[in-house]
């Protein structure tokens, strides 16, 4: 496989970086571009701002393959361009495509006539096809990263998605080089198919995740131990050992609430039944107060009653320091009135939330708190129950909605546990 290729990569958020990690380890010449001159100040000291694993470690490692630049004409003499800036997004999943339409203006005046340009940010159906370019040589990437395994998809890819100007476009030499060396099935399709494609992927996921969520939530009315379902539910084909089947806090990080609300659109305006979007996003918010409902069941809000609640995990999930939609952020809003204590191995805080301190050390806060909630699922939460099990009588109101914690160990008749699905 050719890897004289020279790849640039236009906006250098998590997705960028991402690819821009995983073609420099496969070989190839990068080209890192952010108009963020501050950013690529950072970046050529390997300060890297998103706590995704192995992430600094590969750009450290294969820094001879990638050169950084706030400049767009560094672009003259690269053979592909992905144009790879996230998309932002407000807190009910709708994107704001107007930065995104002038960055891919501005980066297409300084291509040369042989490149090929890629879109690799999420966007809506019927984007790709408006861009004023070349459209054989446009294209339009899927990407289906996963916040914590990102580094290793964009790697081990299980197959590569590709939107062409028609289904029948032959996909140009220099990208088809390029993405052989991924070594997965290639699927090509017209620009709204890809883009589509990738909404299509999310609304499934989160269909997995409401469903799994509602049976949860069920589980626990009738005495049944979702736990105990999963297995067996593992074992049918039809749904899989990698189905979505862990009862969460609902819907977060921002990627699949994006994709329902694009798909809520598209329903919308062809005036399509909105029952099953609406169901997605009324569970999602039913879930995120989950704890707050147990806290109110427990009287812990009570102003009668003293408790110290210590919060364990800000991020949406483990291995990243994305505070997007996060569960967390949810709870410790509603508890505005409340002081709360908070740790997290990589997310920050920020200064937006009052009546909240962030701890440095796991240990002190539970040792301060007496009402311990554990909001993401982190492997280092997983001594919780040692810490617990060493503080012996203890009264404690514990919350695990992951179920972390292996309650066996620290079951007595000082604790109070709750979790998901039982």
């Amino acid at each position: 496989m050719r890897t004289n290729l020279k790849i640039g990569f236009v906006g250098l958020t998590h997705l960028g970086l991402t690819y821009l990690a995983a073609s420099s380890k496969k070989g190839f010449k990068v080209k890192g571009i952010d108009l963020n001159q501050s950013k690529i100040n950072k970046l050529k000291k390997f300060d890297i701002e998103y706590k995704e694993p192995n992430l600094r470690k590969t750009i450290f490692q294969n820094k001879k393959n990638i050169f950084f630049s706030s400049h767009l004409n560094n672009l003259m003499d690269c053979n592909i361009v992905f144009i790879s800036q996230d998309i932002s997004t407000n807190d009910k999943g709708k994107g704001d495509f107007k930065n995104l339409k002038r960055l891919i203006s501005r980066t297409s005046k300084f291509l040369n006539k042989r490149s090929a340009l890629v879109i690799l940010s999420q966007v809506q159906p019927g984007f790709t096809r408006l861009i004023n370019f070349d459209h054989s040589r446009l294209y339009y990437q899927v990407e289906t990263l996963i916040f914590g395994n990102a580094l290793e998809r964009a790697l081990k890819p299980e197959r590569i998605i590709i939107g062409c100007n028609s289904s029948e476009s032959k996909i140009n030499r220099f990208l088809l080089n390029y993405l052989d060396n991924y070594k997965c099935p290639i699927i090509k399709m017209k620009y709204e198919s890809a883009e589509l494609t990738k909404i299509s992927i999310n609304l499934l996921l989160a269909s997995s995740i409401t469903t799994t969520n509602m049976l949860a939530q069920a589980c626990e009315k009738v005495s049944a131990d979702w736990h105990e379902i999963i297995p067996a539910l593992q074992l049918d084909q039809r749904i899989g050992k990698k189905a979505y089947l862990k009862p969460g806090l609902g819907i977060s990080g921002g990627n699949v609430e994006r994709d329902v609300y694009s798909m809520q659109r598209i329903l919308k305006e062809n005036k399509q039944p909105l029952s099953i979007i609406k169901a997605f996003q009324r569970n999602s918010q039913h879930m995120k107060s989950w704890v707050y409902r147990i806290l109110e069941k427990e009287k812990v809000l009570s102003k009668r009653n003293k408790f110290s609640i210590g919060v364990l995990g800000l991020a949406y999930k483990e291995n990243t320091n994305s505070v997007k939609n996060s569960p967390t952020l949810h709870l410790l809003k509603r508890l505005k009135n409340t002081k709360t204590r908070v740790y997290d191995p990589k997310a920050k805080l920020g200064k937006k939330i009052k009546n909240c301190i962030q701890d440095k050390d796991i240990n002190f806060l539970i040792k301060n708190s007496n009402v311990i909630i554990l909001m993401t699922p982190w492997p280092e939460f997983n001594k919780v129950d040692k810490i617990l099990k060493a503080q012996k009588n203890r009264k404690l109101i514990l919350v695990d909605p992951y179920r972390i914690i292996n309650f066996k160990e620290v079951k007595n008749k000082y604790i109070k546990y709750f979790t998901l699905g039982k």
